[in-house]
């Protein structure tokens, strides 16, 4: 070597990366200098350890605040990967001399506020070619290009046309690279007065100009005196393919990190390849794709290229192929190759060894007692709390919501019991800075969640607030934080007055309640707050119903609902006569004319729910609010309170035919110009009902009233009260044909009606069920 090498690279391409080790194979230099934080160094030799699986990423995080945190992803193809790996396999020098993490995360706010549009040296190149995809140039130039004689020459031609772009375009909007590029240059000269000439750093191409150009020692150390400084910490995290195509860290996004690990990764043939792993993926899927398809797709895939003149097909190419042949020209089976191949969910894997908080420590030997391992893909998991390890599985899940590690979301439960829970898991490598940064609670997942957990009961403001942490406590199991809990529940239940603060705590009380009795959690001293919330909301409830607005009215309709069930929830409900109360409540509730419509009609549908009024006593409410005298949108909110909502309201009108006639016949009697005011809100009622709902409704109103020939004749609410003999043999013909008695061998084995001989109605319909 005459100098320093100086390999100009685009981030995270597997051209370059092959570029890279070619030219480190021919040089064979003693030190390989990589763009990145130097606190990285004492990392290095991790990449050598067989648990290292990329793609991977240096996390720095601040040590006072850790959600500051910065982030430099490597894969597989990546050139700076490639040159670590190389380096370690040759027994060279490692070491990285971008701006250190402690600088960077210091000047981050400064990085964010700069203003001014940023050149794209790729874009410029590109355009300069007459191509109008930056991607597909640097596929044709760079990714397709066949291996020259001299592997450094490309990186001499790119270094070239980089300081061309820096002469027209200064920094490029960059001005933090100017800092950085300053301190590459200062630790270039360090290394080469050690190592002398058998250097060569790996990094961004558009830097090349800037570590090969004539400046001073004392012109750097200007640009990098009185630099802000923070203690910053760095380790290895895993990474995903989908995550790549973020611009952080290198700043250089990939749209295609599947495809691009597999350009890299094919020893050869890698169209067939290719087209042989999309094949694989559609039989998956259950699609009819064979061999032929496959050796089409190639086919047409080089001949796109050749038309499109193009050296080989790139990723538009193969994937116009695959949808005209294998797709049969649709975009629904490109949307599943595009997440599973082209962009991938590939997960990368860091050794136990590397560097980690003593939460992430904790929280990775939970995740493998409870044979729960983080995965990049989406996936679906139903837990049966009586299970030890499926509880296990939940408090776990819990306790990282409560601490915001986001890991797992809970989806409603297919199952109605209880003691089932379903959670939806994909990991994110941006969780590992949440669980950095959820380090400051504690070292262990129970002790971070108990801490944390308390300090949120001690600022909630809210009764809700603290109903809700009482809920998530208890579903956590956190046995030590409940206490804390319970009596900022208590203080705060004491001096809140305000009924809907109340009724909006009471449901959580209620579920934390019965929650309890599943998990086999002691549940002391919620039952006493519960029960006396609930008595204080069956005093403070009418009065706080009278004179609403309509959406108070509405709100507090929510509450009515949620008070109702939670009390059918609260254990010795019945034994203090607390629901006794309840339905007294809402008798005076039902009856009391300052009260909105909306809560009317909801408290005497509540009542006909639990059988504490009968149907006739409803009709008899109905009536009343239904009465000419009422104002039409106040019998409107009537309505609406009775059989709106997902409540099973359509059904009760289906079922109950004098209910329906009360609200027909108001409606026909509505004023024509007081019509138009109620329809809004009725057919908002209406709508939430199933299809099938809506369409009983409107046979039976179209239909009319039954009309009964005897008392007891019992017809179905809307239909004739008889049956139609006519109409009912017509069907028979059908069903002897279907019997195989058409009677075409024997034109006198029917009777007069079709019937077959020997079959009369009760017995040929009998048949037909056998």
């Amino acid at each position: 070597m005459t100098g320093p090498l100086l390999l100009g690279v685009r981030h995270h391409g597997p051209g370059s990366a092959r570029a890279v080790r070619a030219a480190l194979e021919v040089a064979r230099p003693r030190a390989v200098l990589i763009e990145g934080p130097p606190e990285g160094d004492a990392l290095v030799a991790l990449a050598a350890d067989e648990a290292m699986r990329p793609p991977v990423a240096l996390l720095a995080t601040v040590v006072d605040d850790p959600a500051r945190a910065a982030f430099w992803p490597m894969a597989e193809f990546s050139p700076e990967w490639v040159a670590i790996r190389w380096g370690l396999e040759h027994g060279a020098q490692v070491r990285f001399i971008d701006l250190p993490a402690a600088h960077s995360l210091a000047v981050e706010k400064e990085q964010a506020e700069e203003g001014g549009a940023r050149v794209d040296p790729l874009g410029a190149l590109a355009e300069a070619a007459g191509y109008d995809d930056p991607e597909r140039w640097w596929e044709d130039v760079v990714e397709h290009r066949d291996a020259a004689a001299d592997p450094r020459a490309p990186f001499a031609a790119l270094g070239e046309a980089m300081a061309v772009l820096c002469e027209t375009y200064g920094d490029g909007g960059h001005g933090i690279d100017l800092v950085r590029e300053a301190y590459m240059r200062q630790q270039l000269r360090s290394l080469v007065r050690e190592f002398g000439d058998q250097v060569a750093v790996v990094c961004g191409a558009w830097h090349v100009p800037a570590l090969a150009g004539k400046f001073t020692v004392a012109a750097d150390r200007a640009l990098l005196k009185g630099l802000p400084k923070v203690k910053a910490e760095l380790t290895w995290v895993p990474w995903t393919h989908r995550r790549l195509a973020r611009r952080s860290g290198y700043g250089a996004g990939i749209d295609s990190p599947g495809w691009y690990g597999h350009l890299f990764s094919a020893p050869d043939r890698p169209i067939e390849r290719w087209m042989t792993k999309v094949a694989g993926l559609l039989r998956a899927e259950d699609r009819q794709v064979s061999s032929a398809h496959v050796i089409e797709a190639v086919r047409l895939a080089g001949t796109l290229a050749a038309m499109r003149g193009r050296p080989l097909p790139g990723l538009a190419e193969t994937t116009d192929a695959v949808r005209a042949v294998m797709c049969e020209g649709s975009d629904v089976p490109l949307g599943l190759i595009r997440d599973r191949l082209i962009v991938g969910e590939v997960l990368g894997e860091v050794p136990d060894t590397a560097p980690a908080v003593p939460l992430q420590r904790d929280l990775a030997r939970a995740q493998r007692s409870l044979r729960l391992k983080p995965e990049a893909l989406e996936r679906e998991l139903e837990l049966d709390l009586r299970k030890d390890t499926d509880a296990g599985r939940s408090r776990l899940l819990h306790r990282l919501r409560l601490l915001g590690i986001g890991w797992g979301e809970q989806t409603q439960a297919r199952s109605t019991g209880t003691f089932r829970e379903n959670w939806r898991l994909r990991w994110e490598p941006e969780l590992s800075v949440r669980v950095a940064e959820a380090g400051v609670w504690g070292t262990t997942v129970l002790a971070a969640a108990t801490a944390k957990a308390e300090s949120e009961a001690a600022a909630a403001t809210a009764l809700g607030e603290i109903t809700a942490l009482a809920e998530r406590c208890l579903l956590a199991e956190l046995p030590d934080a409940l206490p804390v809990v319970m009596r900022a529940l208590a203080d705060r239940a004491a001096l809140d007055t305000d009924v809907a603060h109340l009724a909006q705590a009471l449901p959580a009380l209620a579920r934390t309640l019965r929650y309890g009795d599943v998990r086999g959690t002691t549940t002391a001293g919620l039952t006493e707050v519960a029960a006396g919330l609930a008595e204080r909301i069956c005093v403070g409830l009418p009065p706080a119903c009278a004179a609403l607005d309509a959406d108070g009215a509405a709100e507090m309709r929510t509450h009515l609902d949620g008070v109702h069930t939670a009390i059918g929830l609260l254990p010795d409900a019945d034994a203090g006569g607390l629901r006794e109360r309840w339905s007294a409540v809402l008798g005076r509730l039902a009856s009391r004319d300052t009260v909105p419509g909306i809560i009317r009609g909801r408290a005497v549908r509540l009542l006909l729910d639990d059988g504490r009024i009968e149907s006739e006593d409803a009709a008899r409410h109905m009536g009343l609010a239904l009465s000419p005298g009422a104002p039409p949108a106040d019998a409107a909110a009537w309505i609406e309170g009775f059989v709106g909502g997902a409540s099973g309201g359509g059904m009760l009108l289906v079922h109950d035919e004098r209910l329906l006639g009360l609200v027909d016949g108001w409606l026909t009697s509505v004023a024509p110009d007081a019509f138009t005011d109620v329809l809004p809100l009725l057919r908002r009622t209406f709508a939430a009902y199933e299809a099938g709902v809506r369409r009983t409704l409107g046979e039976l109103v179209r239909r009319g009233p039954a009309v009964r020939s005897g008392p007891g004749d019992a017809a179905v609410p809307g239909f004739g009260s008889g049956l139609d003999a006519a109409r009912a043999d017509a069907v028979l013909p059908l069903i002897a044909l279907l019997l195989g008695r058409d009677g075409s061998s024997d034109p006198d084995g029917m009777d007069s009606l079709g019937r077959p001989d020997g079959l009369d109605d009760s017995n040929c319909l009998a048949e037909v069920g056998n």
